[in-house]
């Protein structure tokens, strides 16, 4: 029997590694059902199979699913027969765009510092193992959900103490509370067709990188087969990148790719929304924390303006601000109280240097007839900063074992007080983000004491927090690796005056079972 690599699951990219691989299908997935799923899951009277047909999920939850078949119940699939089988599931019982929307972000591997569900009881009840995201990408008949419960604790005993059994009675709430509140809001539905566009064509692309910076570029798409030749190339202010390789649409509009630009392999995690746009988000294989949001649009859409960068302007100074979009054309529209001219212009992108003499806040700026998604923020001095994220994790590693180190990205974010006059409230207004100096330090008296700022990682001037090697440290106490307790400190200079912001980092230990769906 063929089963995944170790590697292939401990990176989460299992589904890309295969679905993206050149292959000849022996079986289509239909033929793999009846050939090989059949075996266990009995046909019901309309010719689906049970089960199977009681729940609808996301490419990467799929492949979770045909993988624990094979390790836990010695289903013999070719590497070929389970590309197909986890496609056509992928097509037949998929997910809408819409239906995975708040929810997104672990598909991504966006870094977030929590993943709460709806109320305690849901993120108690599974957030203790494994994100909520990973119940909510789900769909499931009300007796599928029965069924997942059950199985939760026939397959996971200690379940019982993860869930506090000892102090409440985890199996009547389960039955009485949990399963109904499954069943009420992710119900099974019906399955949205199959996307049957053809994304062929050149893509207008804009995004961030967190420690780099704005881009734009674009997306080249070919249809080869069933697959997609893809290249993405990307222009920031240091320099430009390209990364090309395979990628495919699978359901109703999940897009997956796999790139490399010589020397670092990369992923691609899109939604195709319904206006026909890509928004999602690409990141290193070995590194997920590193990567970029992105949007994008075929260049021969609809005119729309998809960025402007950077998005604020300093009152008293001039500065050049980017347009980018689909089909630009027209004269600059600006509020009163900022000027400015076009300094070069094409249908992708087109470069203003305006100037503003007064502090006027988030005002709305365009081109011809198009407004741009997001304000302009005309400021004088920043009230404040935020580190972004607040609150994450690095993880120690590699150190001669297999288990790469996680770092964290950091970037400092300015704020406006808002008409309350107050800092850190909901009407504060956000700026942007600006250049820091980075450095960390102890977080608590504890911290202190075992020197967790020496020991538990660096950070460059870009954010970048790089923990350290795994593995017992004897300069340590009592021989203990590298973890650490800090705080992370970002200081922006604005206006002659220095600005801190600080951020809570937990530098922890690997994780060891890293699944596509965490």
């Amino acid at each position: 029997m063929r089963s995944p690599t170790r590697n292939a699951l401990r990176t989460g990219c299992a589904l890309l590694a295969l679905c993206l691989a050149p292959a000849a299908v022996a079986q289509d997935g239909a033929e793999v059902l009846e050939n090989v799923c059949s075996s266990c899951h009995a046909k019901t009277a309309d010719g689906g199979y049970e089960r199977i047909d009681a729940v609808r999920k996301t490419p990467e939850a799929w492949d979770m699913t045909v993988v624990r078949m094979m390790r836990n119940h010695a289903v013999v699939l070719t590497d070929e027969d389970r590309i197909a089988v986890v496609r056509y599931l992928s097509d037949t019982h998929g997910l809408s765009v819409a239906e995975t929307d708040g929810w997104r972000y672990i598909l991504e591997k966006e870094p977030v510092a929590s993943d709460a569900g709806p109320d305690q009881l849901m993120t108690e009840t599974c957030g203790r193992c494994h994100s909520y995201a990973r119940v909510a990408l789900q769909r499931r008949t009300p007796e599928d959900w029965e069924h997942l419960v059950n199985f939760h604790l026939g397959q996971f005993p200690t379940l019982e103490y993860q869930a506090l059994a000892r102090d409440r009675d985890w199996w009547g709430i389960a039955q009485s509370e949990i399963i109904p509140y499954l069943a009420e809001h992710y119900p099974l539905g019906e399955a949205p067709a199959a996307a049957e566009t053809d994304l062929s064509g050149t893509w207008v692309v804009a995004g961030r990188m967190p420690g780099r910076g704005d881009y734009s570029g674009t997306l080249t798409l070919a249809a080869a087969g069933d697959m997609y030749d893809v290249t993405m190339a990307l222009d920031f202010a240091d320099g430009s990148t390209s990364h090309s390789g395979t990628g495919l649409l699978l359901g109703a509009g999940e897009w997956r790719a796999a790139l490399s630009n010589g020397e670092t392999p990369i992923r691609q995690v899109f939604a195709l929304t319904a206006d026909g746009t890509l928004e999602g988000r690409w990141f290193e294989t070995e590194h997920d924390v590193i990567g970029g949001r992105l949007v994008a649009r075929p260049e021969t859409a609809a005119p729309a303006i998809l960025a402007v960068s950077p998005a604020h302007l300093r009152a008293g100074e001039t500065a050049e601000v980017r347009i980018t979009g689909t089909g630009l054309s027209g004269d600059p529209v600006l509020p009163e109280g900022v000027s400015g001219e076009v300094v070069r212009a094409s249908a992708e992108e087109v470069v203003l240097s305006l100037t503003a003499a007064d502090a006027l806040g988030p005002v709305a700026i365009g081109l011809g007839g198009l407004e741009a998604p997001d304000p302009l923020v005309v400021y004088d001095t920043l009230d404040r900063i935020s580190v972004v994220p607040e609150l994450t994790m690095a993880r120690i590693g590699g150190n001669g074992g297999p288990i790469p180190k996680v770092p964290a990205q950091f970037e400092a974010m300015g704020w406006l007080n808002g008409p309350d006059g107050a800092p850190a409230t909901e009407d504060d207004i956000p700026v942007g983000i600006f250049p820091a100096g980075w450095s960390v330090d102890n977080f608590d008296e504890a911290a202190a004491e075992m020197e967790d700022a020496k020991f538990a990682g660096t950070i460059d001037a870009a954010g970048l927090f790089t923990p350290g090697d795994a593995g017992p440290n004897p300069e340590r106490p009592m021989s203990t690796n590298n973890a650490g307790n800090l705080k992370v400190i970002a200081t922006v200079e604005d206006g002659g005056e220095s600005l801190t912001g600080e951020a809570h980092l937990y530098a922890t230990v690997q994780r060891f079972v890293d699944t596509p769906i965490r």
